[in-house]
């Protein structure tokens, strides 16, 4: 009896495994979806405040591109959660379906023992059945016998009542499915027509601009696509970091990146920080160096300090003094300031991009709260 009891919980246990996998993958994919839809949402209330306030094409520009990107990454989410929820309709469609014909062939053979047990006792009833036997042993047997045949009767409506039961589960299981699956295309319809409207807004605002600022504007897109790329892939190797971990979003009034050096501009987690030529460029913290890049299109140095699982990034350095592993104090000298080409006045000035990020990216920087103005 345990022998058959522990194959039939082994046999139930492969049957729901790929159940319970593929419902597991559905709230996975739920709370990437719901992820990217606050990123949107927050994202559309910028877009709706740079609108109102008449903000620069480029903004509007930048905001848009973001938000198309975001709104593209929400719609291939949403497709994969379309694709898993119609598999898991028709996986239950197919166990309602096996549900069902083990259910008529248990009631069937239940409504057979039925009228099996009525006629026995019209035709031979059981005091005859005991009676007729010619020993105590005998009508100790057939009490046996007859026990065992009511046990059997009671456990297969039993047995009735349990796939009756998971019938009607798995019904409202597929219709709450169905439901849901009907919502989520709905839901990536109306996705893809707000993407259509971000890309017509994001062309209307790109038709404003002179040939030269949309030249300048991709140039520097993509040079930011590039640092994020960089970035995702050195959160990596943050991981578990020791050297600089007393670093927090609350770190504040720390020295400039570039000794004598003057803010330029802050935007959002990067500043433009100006200085004299030959200034030293310094780690604002203590930490551990975990990557030095060479710009081939500039051919100046990207430098990349972990500060427990925060990173700080120096780019446009002339020349480095660090190499990628080292651990540096804070206001080490890590390179040299490296000379740029001022777009608006096309005159040589000398600058880093300072960049600063947390260990996840939902979570957002401000470059104006690690320094003040000097």
């Amino acid at each position: 009896m345990l022998k058959r009891l522990y194959i039939l919980t082994l046999m139930l246990f492969v049957l729901l495994s790929p159940v319970m996998a593929q419902t597991s993958k559905i709230e996975q994919q739920k709370k990437v979806i719901a992820n990217l839809e606050r990123s949107i949402a927050r994202e559309e209330r910028q877009l709706a405040q740079l609108k109102k306030s008449k903000a620069s094409a480029e903004k509007q520009v930048r905001s848009l591109t973001k938000q198309i990107e975001r709104r593209n990454a929400l719609i291939r989410e949403t497709s994969r959660q379309i694709k898993q929820l119609t598999i898991e309709v028709r996986n239950s469609e197919r166990r309602l379906k096996e549900l069902g014909g083990q259910l008529t062939t248990l009631e069937q053979n239940a409504r057979e023992l039925v009228r099996a047990a009525y006629r026995n006792y019209r035709f031979h009833n059981h005091l005859t059945f005991l009676f007729s036997a010619r020993s105590a042993a005998e009508i100790a047997r057939r009490i046996a016998m007859l026990r065992v045949a009511t046990e059997y009767r009671v456990a297969e409506m039993r047995r009735v009542a349990a796939v009756r039961k998971d019938v009607q589960v798995e019904r409202a299981k597929l219709a709450k499915r169905k439901d849901e699956l009907s919502a989520t295309k709905r839901r990536l319809d109306n996705q893809r027509k707000k993407l259509r409207a971000d890309m017509s807004s994001a062309k209307r605002a790109i038709s404003s601009m002179s040939s030269k600022q949309q030249s300048v504007m991709r140039s520097k897109m993509e040079h930011e696509d590039k640092l994020n790329a960089a970035i995702k892939q050195l959160r990596k190797l943050t991981k578990g970091n020791k050297a600089g971990a007393s670093f927090s979003n609350m770190t504040k009034n720390l020295h400039l990146p570039v000794v004598g050096g003057r803010v330029k501009r802050y935007k959002g987690n990067m500043a433009e920080i100006t200085g004299k030529e030959g200034a030293a460029v310094i780690s604002i913290y203590e930490g551990k160096v975990v990557d030095v890049k060479r710009n081939k299109v500039n051919n100046k140095y990207d430098v990349y300090i972990a500060h427990g699982e925060y990173i700080t990034s120096y780019a446009n350095l002339s020349a480095v003094s660090v190499a990628k592993g080292a651990i540096v104090r804070r206001d080490q000298r890590i390179g040299t300031i490296g000379s740029a080409v001022n777009i608006s006045t096309m005159e040589l000035e000398y600058k880093i991009v300072f960049g600063i990020y947390a260990p996840s990216p939902e979570i957002k920087m401000s470059a104006a709260n690690c320094f003040k103005k000097e």
